[in-house]
């Protein structure tokens, strides 16, 4: 398969340099090549705690189910992502921190099983396809000082610390991941401690959504697409208990959002029956196209052989899968829902959140659209309204044109 031309506009200088230096360091014997191979991980993640640990509040059959996903992940890997140096260090590093992150939270419900008990306030969920204006409609309703939301730095570091300094190495990180990808921001609008979608959570417990926008993962998104995502949410909800623990604001209704919510949305309202729900709508044309920039960007990344006819055809398939799982989950759900317009958010956000509340028999207060405002006129000015011209800097950058990839989509 012809391999993606390097271009400013597609990837960093950066990165070329880093794949170089990598490779140059492997082959010296200087770095020893990150392992992919599930016994290595676990042997790296599980220095300093016990099986026990390992088990913590999670039954024998969860184990089982995440060791089987963690399988298929690895050999996905390893056989189609064609990572380049940087992309196989970055997956390393990942996985390793995940595992690790999962033997902190075994033990923390080990020693503290009373978190598991934390009683939580009825969630508000927006549900909605990959850039259908869900984060906009997400950081609105979290604004509102009578809701709680995930701080980005916790979905990605959840296991609790005191002092807390995940905002501090949560903000190093994205430091170094924007000199990596200088078009970021353009894609989702980040910062540290900032209200943010809980994609960190889903990862930590192996769901595919979040490897299969940075790699070429169509096996394991296959295998994970048929399989049961109750475990995963099982999971979810536990670190959802912790994180409202340790915030002390359970008694607060938390917002929550991430696209996966649409594919998994049976399991997810079954986890949390109490919900209400605000489903985002866009035009589908727009969507598709926006998503497969977002994905591109992801991909050219840690891989050189990144094709955007198949990210397209991806996204394509990804968009019909999302909209009829959640149309049949909607048809059952018997909660309250809103349903939001992009457009509507675009000309008249004010009413659009009357809207939402009013259907989710919410008071929406003066206060409140205070702090909606602000929020408002800080999204306004991110960079994130330029990424509608990102897709073209892919297209310009060299990646094979339209049907002249030697792969078929999953």
């Amino acid at each position: 398969m012809r391999p993606a031309r390097p271009h400013p506009l597609a990837r960093a200088p950066l990165v070329a340099r880093l794949n170089g230096w990598l490779d140059h360091a492997w082959q010296k014997g200087w770095l020893s090549r990150p392992s992919l191979d599930p016994s290595v991980l676990n042997t790296k993640a599980m220095t300093g705690y016990t099986r026990e640990d390992e088990l913590g509040g999670r039954s024998e059959a969860e184990l089982a189910d995440f060791a089987l996903r963690l399988q298929h992940l690895t050999q996905s890997l390893q056989r189609e992502a064609e990572l380049n140096p940087l992309g196989q260090t970055i997956a390393h590093g990942q996985l390793t921190r995940i595992l690790r992150q999962r033997n902190a939270l075994g033990r923390l419900w080990r020693q503290n099983p009373e978190i598991l008990r934390t009683d939580l306030a009825p969630p508000i969920l927006v549900i909605g396809q990959m850039r259908a204006g869900t984060t906009r409609v997400h950081r609105l309703l979290a604004a509102d000082p009578r809701h709680a939301a995930t701080r980005f730095c916790d979905s990605w570091h959840p296991v609790p610390e005191r002092p807390d300094l995940r905002p501090f190495r949560s903000g190093l990180a994205l430091a170094a991941a924007r000199r990596l990808n200088p078009w970021m921001d353009t894609l989702h609008p980040f910062g540290a401690a900032r209200a943010d979608e809980e994609l960190g959570w889903l990862a930590q417990a192996l769901n595919h959504c979040a490897f299969e926008a940075q790699w070429h993962i169509p096996s394991f998104t296959s295998f994970s697409e048929a399989r049961d995502s109750a475990p995963i949410y099982r999971e979810f909800a536990r670190i959802l208990v912790t994180d409202a623990a340790h915030h002390r604001n359970g008694h607060i209704p938390r917002v929550m959002k991430v696209p996966q919510f649409a594919e998994d949305a049976a399991t997810l309202l079954a986890q949390f029956p109490d919900a209400r729900v605000v489903i985002a709508r866009r035009c589908l044309t727009a969507i598709a196209e926006s998503a497969a920039s977002l994905v591109a960007n992801q991909r050219t990344i840690q891989s050189d052989a990144a094709d955007l006819d198949i990210i397209r055809q991806e996204s394509r398939r990804k968009i019909e899968l999302r909209e009829h799982r959640l149309q049949t989950a909607l048809e059952r759900f018997k909660g309250p829902v809103a349903t939001v317009e992009f457009e509507h958010l675009e000309t008249d956000w004010r009413d659009a959140m009357a809207g939402i509340y009013q259907a989710l028999g919410l008071e929406l207060t003066s206060a409140a659209l205070d702090a909606m405002a602000r929020e408002q006129s800080r999204s306004e000015r991110s960079p994130h309204h330029t990424h509608s011209r990102q897709i073209q800097s892919f297209a310009l950058a060299g990646m094979p044109p339209v049907n002249a990839s030697s792969r078929s989509p999953e």
